[in-house]
């Protein structure tokens, strides 16, 4: 239960981040090309709004999209990986290949994630809850805080911790199916959801010319 609740939360939160800051970039040309468009009023009005914020708040969405996706891929078995040599071994030898993989996987993104949370909470994390419990922050720095939005940055770089950690209970779990049944996930790409095999042979067959040449 708690792994398919999970499973959502990812999900929802990478096409959330996606669908965002696709949504704003697209306000923001729109905005840009209609305060060039000299009608009287609307562009007054445009030009009384500001979106220097929306490039800073896409990219930093665009950047949690790609942490949280790459956790989603490695769930997903679409990550792009290089299994020639691998193949080619004998079967107890493959697995054990695997299982090396999957532990890098497992101690990279475990190293990654430990060492972006203490870099998270030395640029003012700590601060940040300290100062929430009403603890003594007289020795600690608030930490900077983004361009634009203002934003602390320790909560923007937080998706590192967040991200990697999340990747590296993939890994685990990946891991623990494949001792199971003997399985990596797959996706198959030359299936497209919605094109089945028939209408695939009935479109092409349009294109394809009769025996004996073209007619």
């Amino acid at each position: 239960m708690l792994s398919k609740l999970l499973d959502h939360l990812e999900e929802w939160m990478i096409t959330f981040l996606m669908g965002g800051a696709t949504f704003i970039i697209f306000l923001s040309v729109a905005h840009r090309y209609g305060t060039g468009l000299a009608i009287p009023g609307v562009q007054d009005y445009l030009l009384g709004l500001h979106f220097e914020w929306a490039q800073e708040l896409a990219i930093i969405m665009f950047v949690w999209m790609a942490k949280f996706g790459a956790a989603y891929g490695v769930r997903m078995g679409v990550h792009v990986g290089v299994d020639v040599l691998v193949s080619r071994l004998p079967t107890e030898w493959r697995n054990r290949a695997t299982y090396v993989a999957l532990a890098c996987g497992m101690l990279f993104t475990g190293i990654i994630g430990t060492l972006g949370l203490t870099f998270v909470w030395e640029n003012g994390m700590h601060y940040a809850i300290y100062n929430k419990l009403g603890l003594d922050v007289s020795a600690l720095t608030e930490g900077p805080t983004t361009p634009d939005l203002e934003w602390p940055t320790w909560f923007v770089y937080s998706v590192v911790p967040m991200g990697s950690y999340l990747m590296c209970l993939r890994f685990i779990q990946v891991t623990i199916a494949f001792w199971r049944t003997g399985e990596m996930p797959h996706q198959d790409e030359s299936q497209v959801d919605g094109l089945e095999d028939d209408s695939d042979d009935e479109m092409f067959a349009v294109a394809k010319p009769a025996h004996g040449g073209a007619q």
